[in-house]
């Protein structure tokens, strides 16, 4: 079956995915025994959405009740307003009121294999005595925060002393370049940065302070660096900047009052790739947020108190923000942390952490799972996964061969599998299977949640029942972004922009005769490489940032693990021959300015690119060329003759 992440209109992809009719009814064993089994939550939800966001709003804990459950003036929403929350209390203090303080919280275990197992009294010690560190460092309620972390404890400490403070945290992934972190900090204006020595990965130490040493120097913002002891490699500290995490925590109080903060108050900023390059700062509020987070937590994973919970990603991403940090401990629950790679010291290593800690509910990615069936079901030879109960996958669209072989191999064809969609700007999932109700294709991710109104429609805004289109949302919803930092223009236009009163993700989807959804990834030039979006500007820039290049092109290319890998064409400046040097210094060039993550699979050099007579790029025939398609419409183009020679190019590469 041919890759679905591609642009909405492609015959062959919607006749095969429309043709998809394996049907998995949830397994009767697990349908006993899960928390929503009555179809009729949709109906309900649809009718009276506002009772519904209320009855999950009202499982957490308010300092004092909301007035209004919404006001909704588009593209604006407000909701609970006039709630008092605060979401550490809720992640923390509630539970320990109730008698949980001694359930496990975090089964936390580092690449190298020292592990920690952390109670909620635990993690509520340590995070008050963060945040009484953090206000002896002057921080205060609406002060942003940045960090930028190894997946180690004292991340989740980080992100939950800010929330107690009323402090605004914007984590940035420990993978991302010194460039991507300093306009990241300078965007957000942060005071404080929270960082380590370095990370574990591959047995490798990630030098996250030299990083961060190197782009703080441009961040006149930043008045003190808080350092994490990891790796303990050497590194500098600055006198009257840089103070060791240790030394902060050492004497401060456990007790730290938590912030009555408004229901629209700012929880976080996180930065997601734009079709301009600037990365944009999504701004989620508390209480929506929380409600949104906490309610399908519970619901897609059917999380019990008896679970063992592992989502695979890291903090740095609104997954783990969503469902390492806020959802899970909203519910009290008991999960899995873990600091490095999937292949790491062998390709076991996912396999034998399940084992080990008897996990229940698992959710990864689409790109971690292809790596899985190229690997070999050889590596799952001697590792018990019978714990496992339930599957998920995040982050992109799954092919159904990739979820047939996770079905079976992983889940031994008795595990439900949740395949969700939702973005850093929707705060939580919103299209996804209830797995004690709905009936899974492979490849599908089913139908939208309870109370979300997901349509299809064509340019013009008319709804297309079956076939594809775009994806549209056309009601509000708790945990929605309220906007982009200190850019209300661009929020608007990016978002709600191309119909009335209805929020455009950027992302095509197809539906069946049966009702079910088929997500098609990026319309837009936003890339979605290995689940994690990278725009094409951002590559460009990035390329023509170095001497050898005048001019570059980049789109995204099918690749059979990340989904869609990068495809860079580029014209060199003269003096400057197209060697096999040049194209791996470029290659090491981008990783550099962005991340390893945004490093092109292939470079291709040319003379020129095509162009409208108008001197547009056209990147849709690009893409033609990098997956070998027929070409699309060549009229408008100045000269027609250049894509012979990148066809001819790109074949020999």
């Amino acid at each position: 079956m041919t890759d679905e992440n591609t642009a909405p209109g492609q015959p062959a992809t919607v006749e095969n995915l429309l043709n998809e009719n394996r049907l998995f009814p949830p397994p009767e064993d697990f349908k006993a025994k899960a928390l929503y089994t009555d179809e009729s939550i949709y109906a309900k939800a649809l009718a009276d959405p506002s009772a519904y966001w209320v009855s999950h709003a009202e499982r957490l804990d308010w300092f004092e009740k909301w007035n209004q459950v919404l006001d909704w003036r588009p593209p604006f929403s407000r909701w609970f307003v006039g709630g008092k929350i605060n979401a550490c209390y809720n992640c923390l203090d509630r539970h320990i009121n109730a008698g949980l303080g001694d359930r496990l919280a975090i089964l936390w275990e580092g690449e190298p294999g020292d592990e920690q197992r952390l109670t909620y009294n635990d993690v509520f010690k340590a995070v008050n005595k963060f945040a009484n560190g953090l206000k002896q460092l002057g921080v205060k309620k609406g002060d942003r925060i940045a960090i930028y972390m190894p997946m180690v404890p004292e991340a989740a400490y980080a992100m939950l002393a800010c929330a107690r403070l009323g402090a605004i945290h914007t984590v940035v992934f420990g993978g991302f370049s010194v460039d991507s972190l300093r306009d990241r900090i300078n965007d957000a204006q942060a005071k404080v940065l929270i960082t380590a020595d370095g990370g574990w990965r591959r047995g490798k130490v990630v030098p996250l302070k030299d990083t961060a040493d190197q782009a703080v120097a441009g961040c006149e913002s930043i008045e003190h660096v808080v350092v994490i002891k990891r790796t303990e490699n050497e590194i500098l500290m600055q006198d009257g900047r840089d103070v060791w995490y240790d030394d902060l925590v050492a004497s401060a109080s456990e007790s730290c009052a938590p912030e009555p903060m408004d229901s629209e108050d700012i929880l976080f900023i996180l930065y997601t790739s734009g079709t301009t390059g600037k990365p944009k700062g999504i701004i989620h509020t508390t209480g929506g947020y929380m409600t949104g987070v906490s309610a399908t937590t519970r619901m897609v994973f059917d999380l019990h108190d008896e679970d063992i919970f592992w989502c695979t990603a890291d903090v740095g991403w609104i997954t783990g923000h969503s469902y390492i940090v806020y959802g899970p401990m909203a519910n009290a629950a008991t999960q899995v942390m873990y600091e490095g790679s999937p292949d790491y010291p062998e390709r076991n290593r996912f396999w034998k952490i399940i084992e080990k800690y008897k996990v229940s509910k698992f959710y990864t990615a689409p790109t971690a799972i292809r790596a899985f069936m190229k690997w070999g079901v050889k590596w799952l030879e001697g590792c018990d996964l019978s714990s496992l109960k339930l599957l998920g996958t995040v982050g992109e669209p799954i092919n159904p061969e990739a979820w047939i072989w996770y079905h079976k191999f992983i889940g031994a064809e008795k595990c439900p599998i949740v395949d969700t969609w939702w973005q850093t700007e929707t705060g939580s999932i919103m299209i996804s299977p209830l797995p004690g109700i709905v009936a899974t294709k492979p490849g599908s991710a089913t139908r939208p949640m309870p109370a979300i109104s997901a349509k299809i429609l064509n340019e013009v805004g008319e709804e297309i029942q079956v076939g594809g289109g775009f994806l549209a949302i056309d009601t509000p919803w708790p945990s929605m972004l309220r906007g982009i930092w200190g850019d209300e223009e661009r929020y608007k236009s990016t978002y709600w922009g191309r119909w009335p009163d209805t929020y455009f993700p950027g992302d095509g989807v197809k539906r069946d005769s049966d009702g079910y959804l088929w997500l098609l990834g990026r319309v837009d030039d936003v890339m979605l490489v290995a689940g994690h979006n990278i725009s094409t500007m951002e590559v460009e820039s990035a390329l023509v940032d170095h001497e050898a290049v005048a001019e570059s092109a980049v789109v995204g290319v099918t690749d059979e693990v990340k989904g869609q890998a990068i495809g860079a064409f580029v014209i060199l400046r003269e003096g400057f021959d197209d060697s096999d040097e040049i194209r791996q210094q470029l290659m090491k060039h981008v990783a550099e300015k962005i991340g390893a993550i945004a490093r092109p699979k292939t470079i291709i050099f040319t003379h020129d690119l095509p162009k409208t007579r108008s001197g547009k790029i056209m990147r849709r025939l690009l893409r033609d060329v990098a997956e070998g398609r027929a070409l699309g419409d060549v009229t408008t183009l100045a000269d027609p003759g250049v894509l012979n020679s990148l066809k001819e190019k790109y074949s020999d590469s």
